[in-house]
């Protein structure tokens, strides 16, 4: 009995391990491709909830430019779109993930849009843009279509660069 309880603590110590090196995230193919249409919905907004980021948000530092739009609102803007899926309340990598868009936010916020969405507050989203686990960041051309995504946490660096290429800036 005590062999098959070592063995038993083996595999959840392994399973553990795998569930940290992954983060959070959870690779689908089954997610929208590059160069497909984004899905228009209508998502929350803060003002939906009152102005109440409990109620739209799991992140501890929200930011209301954030949280302006529903997707459907932010894909008629003619601007880039960021939509972000990510559940800090669940998720650290989604976290820091949130802290770097508010730093692309800051450098581009007249130009571009960024939608961040929680799966507690708007589970909708998750299933329309066929995302199972978080994060997810998907930027969206100002004619509303998917030009770049990538799972997992990127780089301040690696969003600049997909948004260069939107808005013909230059380094």
């Amino acid at each position: 009995m005590l062999e098959i309880a070592r063995k038993f603590s083996r595999i959840i110590l392994v399973a553990g391990i795998s569930a940290v090196v992954s983060g959070c995230l959870s690779i689908s193919e089954t997610t929208l491709r590059v160069g497909e249409q984004a899905p228009s919905l209508k998502t929350k907004t803060l003002a939906d909830v009152d102005g109440d980021f409990s109620r739209i948000t799991t992140y501890r530092y929200p930011d209301e430019r954030m949280y302006k739009y529903s997707i459907d609102d932010a894909l008629t803007q003619g601007k880039p779109v960021i939509v972000e899926f990510a559940t800090p309340g669940h998720c650290t990598v989604c976290d820091k993930q949130l802290q770097v868009l508010k730093g692309i936010l800051n450098k581009y916020e007249s130009e571009i849009i960024i939608v961040h969405m929680d799966q507690y507050q708007n589970p909708e989203a998750f299933i329309e843009y066929k995302v199972t686990g978080d994060p997810w960041t998907f930027v969206i051309d100002k004619d509303q279509n998917v030009t770049f995504k990538r799972a997992g946490r990127l780089l301040y660096g690696e969003i600049d660069i997909a948004l260069k290429s939107l808005l013909d800036v230059k380094s």
